[in-house]
């Protein structure tokens, strides 16, 4: 059971690695019937430990280290009893990387559950193996797709693809592990086509139009991660013997490089954005927002996404009704399970009339930049609003301070300011005046983190 202590989540530090070594040589000592690796989070591990990356100073400094953890999950994928990764929740990165090196993977069915290689997203590939494993398990389309998007898979997604073996209900997850572990059946391998692509010849010519795609969404003087993966694959195919020490080269090179020490700082503003939030975050609420226009209906429609109950007015019906429409196309793309989008959409609701306005938890004002006009619906809603809401504008530009003027209570006046557009963009800016109390920042910045948005 992995459990570090101390800390949210696994990450497979140096320290985490040699523990793991030294547990794996008492349990090939002990010769079990199988071995089952589970977690003692609410996910299976979260990847490398991403502090030790600003650690290395040099290419042949990190060598000896992505080699040596080479050798441990070599260690694990030889054991001569099966092996079976149980995972209870995230599984990225270098996590995903070890449960490759079972023989067998359980998944628990759980929409908070994904699988993913995102080394790309900090300017790097998978370092543990992973650049062969993934190749050799599911194939090279699957594989690549994984390694050059970052995106995470569902779990019905990765047993369709056969990245794991089972998935099943969180309940059920040790015992299922452990009768695979005794009855294990074949280990998975990619199918024969997949197989046929990543030999030489296919290799030589699919790499190429793979370099191609990716040029079309980077150029490789500002990041070359994407190239390094497809490099590898067209030098090496899936060939453990000769693809480990390339892959600890080529990882090696990359945590080194401009595009690798910005994108970890990246990482760690985001962090420090998403503790903004508290520990105290909203799991649901009431929203109204006034603005049923591009920004007001899409800040909506995002928050009706992530769990709020949400009403939208504007002046009337018509006006609503686009905005409405857009929602619904929103929520149908992003529905992942049947069901889901009507869901949603049953979560918002037109109010022309505004009568939300009593039950919100916040209210967000989302009109056109006008700083008299702002104060005049001001004035039409705080008196119906209920003791300890919110009142957010989406200004842009306007000073709180010359928004707040004839407001009875202007320390429940925050500014949360969406970008455009609302879907694709990570930061709200989250502004106060000397008059805000803490109390409604404070709950500005949780809803924030609410709705899975970093506050700024």
């Amino acid at each position: 059971c992995l459990d570090q202590p101390g800390a949210s989540a696994n990450a497979l530090s140096r320290a985490a690695m040699e523990q793991l070594a030294t547990r794996l040589d008492e349990v090939a000592a002990a010769v079990p019937c199988g071995l089952v690796i589970t977690s003692g989070k609410s996910g299976f591990i979260a990847g490398a430990d991403v502090r030790e990356f600003g650690q290395v100073a040099s290419p042949e400094e990190a060598v000896p280290f992505i080699r040596a953890a080479h050798a441990i999950l070599d260690r694990l994928e030889a054991l001569p009893f099966p092996t079976v990764a149980a995972i209870n929740g995230y599984c990225l990165g270098g996590g995903l990387e070890l449960a490759l090196a079972c023989r067998h993977r359980v998944c628990v069915n759980d929409p908070k559950a994904v699988l993913g290689l995102p080394e790309v997203m900090l300017g790097i590939h998978p370092g543990f193996g992973g650049t062969v494993r993934s190749v050799r398990l599911v194939g090279v389309t699957a594989a690549m797709d994984m390694m050059l998007t970052g995106r995470n898979l569902r779990p019905d997604k990765a047993l369709q693809l056969g990245l794991v073996d089972r998935v099943v209900p969180a309940a059920e997850l040790r015992s299922a592990a452990a009768a695979m572990a005794i009855n294990p059946g074949p280990a998975r391998r990619a199918p024969l086509a997949q197989r046929f692509l990543s030999s030489w010849p296919m290799r030589s010519l699919i790499a190429p139009k793979i370099e191609r795609q990716v040029a079309r969404r980077a150029k490789r003087e500002h990041y070359p991660a994407p190239y390094a993966i497809v490099e590898l694959w067209r030098r090496y195919g899936a060939n453990p013997r000769t693809g480990y020490e390339a892959e600890a080269q080529s990882v090696a090179r990359l945590v080194c490089t401009p595009t690798s020490r910005n994108l970890v700082r990246v990482f760690f503003l985001q962090e420090r954005m998403k503790a903004l939030g508290g520990r105290d975050v909203p799991k649901g609420g009431h929203v109204h927002v006034v603005g049923a226009g591009v920004m007001g209906g899409d800040i909506a429609a995002w928050s009706a996404q992530r769990g709020f109950t949400v009403t939208l007015q504007d002046r009337a019906d018509e006006l609503v009704a686009p905005a409405l429409e857009r929602a619904r196309a929103f929520f149908e793309k992003r529905a992942r399970v049947p069901g889901k989008a009507a869901e949603a959409m049953a979560r918002l609701t037109a109010d022309v009339s505004g009568q939300g306005v009593e039950k919100a938890d916040l209210v967000i004002e989302a009109i056109f930049e006008d700083a008299a006009a702002k104060r005049e619906l001001y004035a039409r809603l705080e008196p119906r609003m209920r003791t300890g809401a919110i009142l957010a504008s989406n200004t842009s530009s306007i000073m709180l301070e010359d928004l707040a003027g004839g407001l009875a209570d202007p320390g429940r006046l925050v500014g949360l300011h969406f970008f455009n557009p609302v879907a694709q963009m990570p930061l709200v800016e989250v502004i106060e005046s000397a008059q805000t109390r803490p109390e409604a920042r404070a709950a500005a910045l949780a809803f924030t983190r609410a709705i899975d948005k970093l506050p700024l």
